[in-house]
């Protein structure tokens, strides 16, 4: 009898083949570029690529309970979750908004919201970061008031002017840029597993600099993924 994949509960695939699936994934392989490399299908590589996100979808929600100071940039943007035609810009048709906080030399966290009012964007602003801690933004209205909770700098991009010494949200703004182009191999995800693919992005973009591989094949060995998980 083969013995159990301890990494992985309920499948065929051996521990093996597993890692193979894992390493493809940590090196932003496309489902169907590690079913050819592996020998696996691409059904089977889709749940397990999913099953992973899943697991990093709960890791960075357990990861970001603790609020943040120092220098803080925020932004808000839009993706699509579905390839669509619809007018660009803040508020543009059929887009997702997501509010964005990136601490200076740290990491970066996202926010799904239902709009980019000042009702939705303050309270998450208050309860992720501390008061008093200087915070970079560009000119949005919703962003009006900060200064009676924070040490607020602004950048008005509508006057064309994008940075002024330390003041500006080139990080966030960065981060947003890379999210799309990543986003874009997968040529549409369905609005149902965008929360999955947008902390995927932020849990990269925080391990850039670490051994992800690593990092999940120990997650993986302590609390093995289960093809029965649900998260969304």
């Amino acid at each position: 009898m083969k013995p159990k994949n301890k990494y992985l509960i309920g499948t065929h695939i051996s521990e093996k083949k597993f890692k193979e699936i894992l390493k493809e994934f940590c090196l932003d392989s496309t489902a169907s570029e590690t079913a050819l490399r592996t020998a696996i299908s691409r059904k089977t590589i889709d749940e397990i690529f999913m099953l992973i996100r899943k697991r990093i979808f709960i890791l960075t929600i357990k990861n970001n309970q603790e609020k943040i100071s120092d220098e803080v940039e925020i932004d808000e943007s839009y993706f699509e979750a579905k390839r669509v035609r619809g007018k660009r810009g803040r508020g543009a048709k059929g887009k997702i908004p997501v509010f964005g906080i990136l601490k200076r030399n740290g990491e970066v966290h996202t926010t799904i919201v239902k709009n980019c009012s000042k009702k939705s964007l303050l309270p998450i602003l208050k309860g992720k970061v501390l008061e008093g801690t200087r915070v970079y933004s560009d000119g949005w209205t919703p962003y009006d008031g900060l200064v009676y909770n924070y040490d607020h700098y602004r950048v008005y991009h509508s006057q064309n002017e994008f940075a002024r010494g330390k003041n500006h949200i080139n990080g966030i703004e960065s981060f947003w840029s890379w999210s799309k182009r990543r986003l874009s191999k997968f040529n549409g995800i369905r609005s149902k597993y965008f929360p999955l693919h947008l902390k995927e992005c932020e849990w990269r973009f925080n391990n850039r600099n670490k051994n992800m591989y690593q990092i999940l094949l120990k997650e993986c060995k302590n609390n093995p993924l289960r093809r029965d998980a649900k998260v969304l």
